[in-house]
């Protein structure tokens, strides 16, 4: 399958505006590429227009007010997005944790993603590559002991067959991990089928935790993307109880995976390919401790609480990201360069000044 090189290449962006997908936006442009972004609303075009108007007519916006209201046509909600790009890029599918129906979860993810598929199968002509920004969720399972690596050979069915028992009482975390995972087998499923019939192929991303500074015009924490929303509480809310802080989560830099997204489309030998994307571990305790280390100021301040610093809270498992370096080249921005931008991005917004209750 031909590569998408940045002379003379249009990339369709879904989910334009969002925390991932800006970044994606700026480095197709810095690289010179062409980009279309599909938005829900003429206010986040104006402002994201506005945020990239350096570059232009370099970057083309659409408004798909409803991407499931159309995806159960036979042709879907993306069709004349999808014509005179030579490769999409999906990143939109809700994120949230604040649903109680599975369906909530599971259905605009399932759905969007079908939608661009359809579209791209009868209207796509000149695609040549489609990727899909899935999660480490769709890859993930409970684990009690440490330390367990998760490749890109497992799946995140424990996720599917705990709402299928437990349904709207699942947790909201399986409810999302199930979404992911469903949504991931259904495009596999969808390009099986058809692969005969196109001549774009598919490609998977998984991130676990997405950090680093935001290009969003966010105003209040509560307004981030859910990953950067955890990542804040945790850091900031003094009654985390043990339990909570011994929490094991993964990480990559937003910068990171926006330019893993370019160089997937760059790369002939991607086709085909669930990727990893991850940069390390930690526990949510461990993370205090390290930027205790690193700005012991914004702890002697009061603006951080520090949680136990004693606390015994080993990492139980990680993301194998060497399948991703070794196919793509990538190295990954450090922890202390990703933690330091984004408590400066913090800093920034005016949210760390505050000092809080500990």
């Amino acid at each position: 399958m031909p590569t998408v090189q940045p002379a003379g290449s249009r990339v369709l962006i879904t989910g334009a505006n969002g925390y991932i997908a800006m970044w994606i936006i700026r480095t197709l442009l810095e690289q010179g590429y062409s980009v279309r972004g599909v938005v829900r609303s003429l206010e986040k075009a104006t402002k994201l227009k506005q945020h990239f108007s350096s570059y232009g007519d370099k970057l083309e916006l659409i408004i798909i007010e409803d991407m499931m209201k159309a995806s159960a046509r036979y042709d879907g909600a993306f069709d004349d997005a999808v014509k005179d790009v030579d490769a999409i890029e999906h990143t939109a599918s809700p994120v949230t944790l604040s649903a109680v129906e599975p369906d909530d979860y599971i259905k605009p993810a399932l759905q969007g993603t079908l939608s661009v598929l359809k579209s791209a199968l009868h209207f796509g002509k000149k695609v040549k590559r489609i990727v899909i920004t899935s999660s480490s969720a769709a890859i993930h399972r409970v684990i009690t002991q440490p330390t367990h690596i998760f490749d890109e050979t497992q799946w995140g069915d424990e996720a599917i067959e705990i709402v299928q028992e437990k349904g709207r009482d699942a947790p909201p975390m399986m409810k999302y991990k199930a979404s992911k995972t469903l949504a991931e087998k259904a495009a596999w499923d969808f390009y099986n089928q058809h692969k005969n019939e196109v001549q774009w192929d598919l490609v998977v991303l998984h991130p676990p935790f997405v950090l680093g500074p935001s290009l969003q015009e966010v105003k209040t924490p509560e307004s981030l993307n859910v990953s950067l929303e955890i990542f804040y509480n945790m850091l900031t809310q003094p009654n985390k109880s043990d339990e909570e802080l011994k929490a094991t989560y993964n990480f990559v830099d937003v910068r990171d995976v926006s330019k893993a997204h370019v160089e997937v489309l760059k790369n002939e030998k991607a086709a085909g390919e669930r990727i990893i994307l991850a940069n390390g571990a930690s526990t949510w305790q461990d993370t205090r401790n390290y930027i205790h280390s690193l700005r012991p100021d914004l702890y002697a301040s009061g603006v951080l609480p520090r949680g136990n610093s004693d606390l015994d809270n080993p990492v139980l498992y990680i993301y194998n990201p060497e399948k991703g370096k070794k196919l793509l080249g990538l190295e990954y921005i450090s922890k202390n360069e990703m933690i330091g931008d984004l408590l400066a991005d913090f800093e920034a917004r005016g949210w760390l000044k505050k000092p809080v209750d500990t």
